[in-house]
């Protein structure tokens, strides 16, 4: 499938040169470093130009449908996969963030997650509740050890005050 590419590049060499100066990704830079070596005739095939950029020919065809559809802004248009979504959605993680806030709050990550079920319907592990908390809310659960109703308070500060520091 060795055949010429029939492609119709509307820049001169001298803007595709500039092109490729101010491209800040090196993704944006092979598409247009494929759009130059078509131009100056450098590639004929395709085959030839995968080659060279070290990219797959299907990836050459991909970009160079691309450029027939939109031009150099729909070639060089950067785009975000989706990926898959979060398991706790950001504005039931705001809702987390607000209820942390409050003196009350959680006591554990377990109620955390009962709190998410009952509340939103979002049904989380364990694991995946303490990392959002944890570290993409940056929220510890503390509460306080329980004490003891027979405890002296007296006693307790009388210890902190003649405990000989080593």
């Amino acid at each position: 499938m060795c055949r010429v590419i029939k492609l119709e590049i509307n820049e001169t060499q001298a803007e595709l040169q500039e092109l490729l100066r101010e491209q800040k990704t090196g993704s944006g830079k092979e598409r247009v470093q494929a759009l130059y070596l078509l131009k100056t005739g450098q590639v004929e095939t395709v085959q030839h130009l995968a080659v060279i950029l070290g990219r797959g020919r299907i990836t050459i065809q991909r970009w160079l449908k691309l450029y027939r559809e939109g031009g150099l802004s729909n070639l060089l248009c950067a785009r975000k996969s989706s990926g898959r979504p979060k398991k706790i959605p950001l504005d039931v993680r705001s809702q987390i963030q607000k209820e942390l806030s409050y003196s009350s709050g959680f006591k554990s990550y377990e109620e955390v997650r009962t709190w998410l079920l009952a509340e939103f319907g979002v049904e989380a592990s364990y694991k995946v509740v303490h990392e959002v908390v944890r570290y993409k809310l940056k929220a510890k659960l503390k509460a306080p050890r329980p004490r003891s109703v027979k405890q002296n308070k007296g006693a307790e500060e009388e210890f902190k005050k003649n405990f000989l520091h080593c």
